[in-house]
């Protein structure tokens, strides 16, 4: 699933190519896609209208029409949200295709399924579940260490799946929750009550480098995410434990461990994560 630095990247990659542009024409392939509104009112609400800006919240990628409306998309698990030419080939996968007064089109393409697009008014978009349930974004600026560790307190539970709370932190997935707790040297089964002040402000600054660092490298690809210029990421070469069971750790050289915690797969050292 695309976490906080692809669907940046993605933003990134597709805001030159999109904003200020007309919708000439929707064309929905898949009405599982489209959750709201219905497809009628999907495609007559947007076709004409000039979008005018791309951005994103948590993991959702937001772009705004006119000045009433934003699409809220998540890509879930295999989603893609790509920017191509109107004669490029397209697949049994593209669901949902927006055509441009440029010439390109913005391709929806899922090859699970499990991905989402909602049409909603401003006034919506801030009423909207996925959307007000948020916490504060994982690089806000206004998320100083202070603010991190004033959240944490009261909190039980193990860090890891903490990291994973939506409503906490948005933006962190599996791997870069894996990867902030290598680099904190906190190991992902430790309660959040047990964390020092010390151990607090290093997962603070992990969080803050790892992510950083990916979103500079243009995300994570392991298998199906692309940029919106369908362009893989280069992260994946850097990942320090994610993925690498058996593998020697970066830092002891000893073995990375795999173990399931919470329903996810936590990949980490057990002799440099206490």
């Amino acid at each position: 699933m695309p976490e906080l630095p692809e669907v940046e990247t993605i933003v990134r990659s597709l805001e030159g190519k999109i904003v200020n542009h007309r919708i000439r024409r929707v064309e929905v392939l898949s009405e599982k896609a489209v959750k709201t509104p219905e497809i009628g009112l999907f495609v007559a609400r947007l076709e004409g209208q000039r979008i005018t800006g791309v951005g994103r919240r948590g993991k959702h990628l937001l772009i705004r029409i006119g000045s009433s409306w934003v699409l809220v998309i998540h890509l879930r698990m295999t989603g893609r949200l790509i920017y191509t030419e109107a004669d490029s080939p397209s697949d049994r996968y593209t669901h949902v295709i927006f055509q441009l007064d440029n010439g390109g089109e913005i391709r929806f393409h899922d090859v699970r399924r499990f991905g989402t697009i909602h049409l909603l008014t401003n006034e919506e978009a801030e009423r909207f579940p996925s959307l007000c349930s948020l916490g504060p974004d994982a690089l806000d600026p206004e998320l100083t260490r202070d603010v991190f560790k004033r959240r944490l307190k009261g909190r039980r539970g193990q860090i890891k799946n903490l990291l994973l709370d939506q409503s906490f932190i948005s933006g962190i997935g599996n791997i870069y929750a894996n990867e902030i707790l290598w680099k904190a040297r906190v190991h992902p089964e430790r309660s959040v009550d047990s964390l020092s002040s010390r151990e607090q402000g290093m997962i603070y600054r992990a969080m803050r480098e790892v992510l950083g660092l990916a979103v500079a490298h243009r995300g994570t690809t392991l298998r199906d995410y692309v940029d919106g210029e369908g362009v893989p990421g280069e992260f994946q070469g850097l990942l320090a434990v994610h993925g690498r069971e058996g593998a020697p750790c970066p830092s002891c050289k000893k073995p990375i461990v795999r173990a399931k915690i919470g329903g996810r797969s936590a990949f980490f050292c057990p002799f440099c994560q206490k």
